[in-house]
């Protein structure tokens, strides 16, 4: 269970904090939300019902600090998979940019990089919608990963490379 002044990562919507946990009545039931606003700024508010369980396998607490700092020096660097069919692969990334936990989202923008540098070796370019996926996976990691360490947005990238040298 959650609570008030908890920070948490919410589907693509990204860190967000529990502001209220309130109750609304729709027709003769009563449902008991979350009400998550975006850390970034955005004037988003977003209500997630506390019993409905595909709304919650959405939700996840930040990490903290010393998960961030295994998850850097000890990322296994295993080639991954290339999905071959769009249709499958933007499913695929789609669920892991909503569901996933930190290392697959770190996984994920990983390949598709990977799968960039390829592209651009053979003089080609990204698909459209690999392009988000990858945009949506930095942000969603740099931002946790700022937010958690401390850092500035901008830094994050230096903090990994930095942190990855010293393991």
């Amino acid at each position: 269970m959650y609570k008030i002044g908890d920070v948490v990562v919410y589907g693509t919507e990204g860190l967000c904090k529990i502001v209220e946990i309130t109750e609304k009545k729709f027709g003769k039931e009563i449902i008991e939300y979350y009400v998550l606003e975006q850390i970034s700024g955005s004037n988003s508010t977003t209500y997630v019902p506390v019993h409905n369980e595909k709304s919650l396998s959405k939700m996840r607490h930040i990490l903290k600090p010393e998960e961030i700092t295994e998850i850097i020096t000890n990322f296994p660097f295993e080639e991954s998979t290339w999905i071959e069919s769009d249709r499958e692969r933007q499913k695929a990334f789609k669920d892991i940019l909503i569901f996933g936990d930190s290392k697959d989202i770190i996984k994920l923008a990983r390949t598709i990089y990977l799968h960039q540098k390829k592209q651009e070796e053979k003089g080609r370019k990204l698909h459209l919608s690999d392009e988000r996926f990858l945009k949506d996976a930095e942000r969603m990691i740099f931002d946790e990963i700022a937010f958690v360490m401390g850092i500035e947005r901008e830094n994050v990238l230096e903090f990994i490379s930095n942190s990855m040298k010293t393991a």
